[in-house]
C-alpha cells in the first residue's frame, strides 16, 4: 500500500507543470478573453507584458480596484507600448461574469478566460492578485505581490510591477525580481 501510494506521488510529480521561473521564458499560452478575442503570448514579443491573476469575489482584489491601482497602472504602462492582461483562473467564472465585473469597474485590459486553470497552473499562480512581468523577448522577469502594502494601510506603498517595468523599459532588471504574492488563494478547478 505504502509502495502504491510512493508510486502515485511521483508520477504526479513527474507530470504536474513546473511553475514559470523568473529568468527563465515565460511558458507560452493561448486563451480568448471576455469578448472571444485570442491572445498568445508568442504573438506579443517585443513588448513588455503584465499579467495579474485577478477574482473581483476577492476583497484584495476589490480594494485595488476600488483604489483603481491596476487601471491606473494599465493606462499609464498602456502608454509606453506595455501589454496588461489580466487573467482569471477561478473555476466558477464565465465571459459573461466578466464582461459584468468590466462593466461595473469600468476598465479596458482583457481578461482572459481560465476557468480550466490551465494558464495559473503554468505560472504557478497562487493568489489574487498574483503579478508577473514578462520582457519583450518573452522571458520572465518578475513574480510576486503587486506592491508592498497587503493591508492597504501604507500612504505610500512601493509598487513592484510598476518599479520592474520601468526597470524593464530602461534596459535594467527590475530589482526585486520576485517577492511574496498576498491575496486570496486562486480558486482553481
Amino acid at each position: 500500500m505504502i509502495h502504491s501510494a510512493i508510486a502515485f506521488l511521483s508520477l504526479l510529480l513527474a507530470t504536474a507543470p513546473t511553475p514559470a521561473v523568473v529568468g527563465k521564458p515565460a511558458p507560452d499560452f493561448k486563451a480568448v478573453d471576455e469578448t472571444g478575442k485570442t491572445w498568445e503570448l508568442a504573438q506579443l514579443k517585443g513588448q513588455a507584458v503584465v499579467l495579474e491573476w485577478t477574482n473581483p469575489g476577492c476583497p484584495f482584489v476589490v480594494r485595488h480596484y476600488s483604489a483603481d491601482t491596476m487601471e491606473k497602472l494599465a493606462v499609464a504602462l498602456g502608454a509606453k507600448d506595455v501589454v496588461w492582461l489580466a487573467v482569471n483562473s477561478t473555476r466558477s467564472n464565465t465571459p459573461d461574469d466578466t464582461r459584468k465585473w468590466k462593466s461595473e469597474q469600468g476598465f479596458a485590459y482583457p481578461t482572459l478566460q481560465d476557468a480550466d486553470g490551465a494558464i495559473g497552473h503554468a505560472y504557478g499562480a497562487r493568489t489574487t492578485p498574483h503579478m508577473y512581468v514578462i520582457d519583450g523577448e518573452g522571458v520572465l522577469r518578475y513574480a510576486g505581490a503587486i506592491d508592498d502594502d497587503p493591508d492597504g494601510e501604507s500612504a505610500t506603498p512601493v509598487n513592484y510591477v510598476d518599479n520592474g517595468v520601468k526597470a524593464l523599459l530602461a534596459g535594467a532588471s527590475p530589482d526585486p525580481s520576485e517577492t511574496k504574492p498576498y491575496g486570496c488563494s486562486v480558486k482553481y478547478k
